[in-house]
């Protein structure tokens, strides 16, 4: 007979959202465990944006090196990958989550290795890597943060071969001879362009007609410009139509009929959640749906009597890919969860499992906000970086998606370089600054930061978009010069009245 453990929370998936809601709920004095297959901290520390930084750090000092002469003195460059990625098993703990585990632990979570799923309203069985099963019974609240996994598109022959995902990228001891990168979004160019700086032959194919084909057209043709000119071969609106491999390493050909070869092929074209692995046909959820319906709350099912509410945060929630989306939504749960349980309190069975826990007050809790005034989770205003050089940042609705809603738009325009003159940074001032505007409400519904600094700049406009603020105050806003930030004050000049 399986064992089975009562416990006042369940959390499935310890990504950043899932490792927020299980620290947040132990800090409360919940009896609380966590399940994680891999390592705790999720995609984010280990192969995402962490290490993936350390990549770009080092190729732009690469870059910045080579830009000496002729403004500097003189200077000669030798790439060597080799610091690299000793900075990034640094960076990672060498793939190890001790210290993870550690810090939950600390903060009062049972931390359980293996794959949970809902086998219950108020249950989620574990299976370890041995296959072994155990049972954990939650009387409060279940939370489901599973990550999602690399995309492999459907391409004959690509699945058969030893491709990378961004984890072997990020892994990699030695920068490649070539790399061939399927997909022209964040992930692939951040990559492909930090290889490339490393003297890697790179090559990217885009399906769609340009890249970064979800931000606005004016992103995805100055990386093309600035990609290419950084020696980059940029192939968009060319899918591929087949891939294999040998001993000299991959060929894949692409639909105009070019024949394309590397060492190295980088499958980067997205990640999807797959809700059926959760059980969630428990919870009457079509476990083909492409991420679980959630409320503003971050509820999947509220609670009712007798039976624990089920929440979601982060990827599987299809609202971005996004670690500081995911620990907002984590903040949002949390509150939901200690208002719904009447102020946070352990009880029952479970919370005396660990002793007597003192009352809990909602908004003790750092992050949570009070019961009686709980937070709900927005989207108007998530921001999104692509740390390629130059940096693309952006936030809200671009022009394309503001029209497809009805709304009535107007666009400012700015570019950095005429706009922030004596700056010189990474590629000149190569860069723009968007603006969206919803002229009925006087207010921007999107922005975007393009250059130097374009995920930095991107703060004061996401502010202006999530507290919408009106156009003639952001008009009246005294702009520092001479900063990139001050390109903000010539779009909105661009604006007009």
């Amino acid at each position: 007979m399986t064992a089975q453990t009562l416990v006042d929370a369940v959390v499935v998936g310890l990504g950043p959202g899932g490792e927020e809601t299980a620290g947040l709920l132990g800090e409360a004095g919940w009896d609380v465990a966590g399940v994680e297959a891999r390592l705790v901290g999720g995609e984010c520390p280990y192969w995402g944006c962490v290490p993936s930084k350390t990549m770009v750090r080092a190729a732009g000092l690469l870059a910045d090196g080579r830009r000496i002469p002729g403004m500097a003195g003189t200077a000669m460059v030798h790439p060597e990958y080799g610091p690299v990625a000793r900075a990034v098993r640094r960076a990672t703990a060498g793939w190890d989550d001790t210290a993870a585990v550690e810090r939950l632990t600390v903060r009062g979570v049972r931390v359980l290795r293996g794959t949970g799923r809902l086998t219950g309203r108020d249950e989620v069985t574990v299976t370890g890597s041995d296959g072994r099963e155990s049972v954990l019974r939650a009387s409060r609240a279940i939370v489901l943060a599973v990550g999602g996994e690399p995309v492999v598109p459907a391409v004959p022959g690509l699945a058969a071969t030893p491709f990378w995902t961004s984890r072997e990228a990020v892994e990699a001891t030695a920068a490649p001879e070539s790399l061939l990168v399927l997909g022209g979004g964040s992930v692939g160019l951040e990559i492909g362009q930090a290889f490339g700086r490393f003297g890697t032959a790179v090559a990217v194919v885009e399906g769609a007609s340009r890249l970064l084909p979800r931000e606005e057209p004016e992103a995805g043709d100055l990386l093309m410009r600035v990609l290419t000119e950084d020696g980059l071969e940029v192939h968009t609106g060319n899918p591929l139509t087949g891939v294999d491999h040998g001993p000299k390493g991959f060929t894949a050909w692409c639909e105009r009929g070019e024949r394309l070869t590397a060492e190295r092929l980088l499958v980067a074209v997205g990640r999807r959640v797959d809700p059926s692995r959760l059980g969630v046909g428990v919870l009457d959820v079509d476990p083909d749906v492409p991420a679980l319906p959630v409320d503003d709350r971050m509820r999947v099912v509220p609670p009712a009597r007798g039976v624990p509410g089920v929440w979601a945060v982060g990827d599987a929630t299809g609202r971005g890919a996004y670690t500081h989306l995911a620990v907002r939504q984590a903040s949002v749960a949390v509150g939901d969860i200690l208002g719904a349980a009447g102020g946070g309190v352990a009880g029952g069975e479970a919370g005396g499992a660990r002793g007597e826990v003192p009352e809990a007050v909602p908004g003790t809790v750092p992050g949570v906000v009070p019961a009686a005034g709980r937070s709900r989770a927005e989207y108007h205003a998530v921001p999104r970086v692509t740390f390629t050089d130059p940096e693309i940042g952006a936030v809200g609705r671009t022009e394309a998606e503001a029209r497809e809603r009805g709304l009535p738009v107007r666009t400012g325009l700015a570019d950095v370089a005429t706009s922030a003159r004596g700056r010189i940074h990474r590629v000149g001032n190569a860069g723009f600054v968007k603006l969206v505007a919803d002229t009925d409400e006087g207010v921007l519904v999107g922005a975007t930061a393009a250059g130097p600094c374009g995920g930095e700049v991107l703060g004061a406009l996401t502010v202006a978009v999530h507290a919408r603020v009106p156009l003639e105050t952001l008009r009246a806003t005294v702009w520092a010069y001479p900063t990139f930030h001050r390109v903000i004050g010539a779009a909105l000049e661009d604006l007009g009245p």
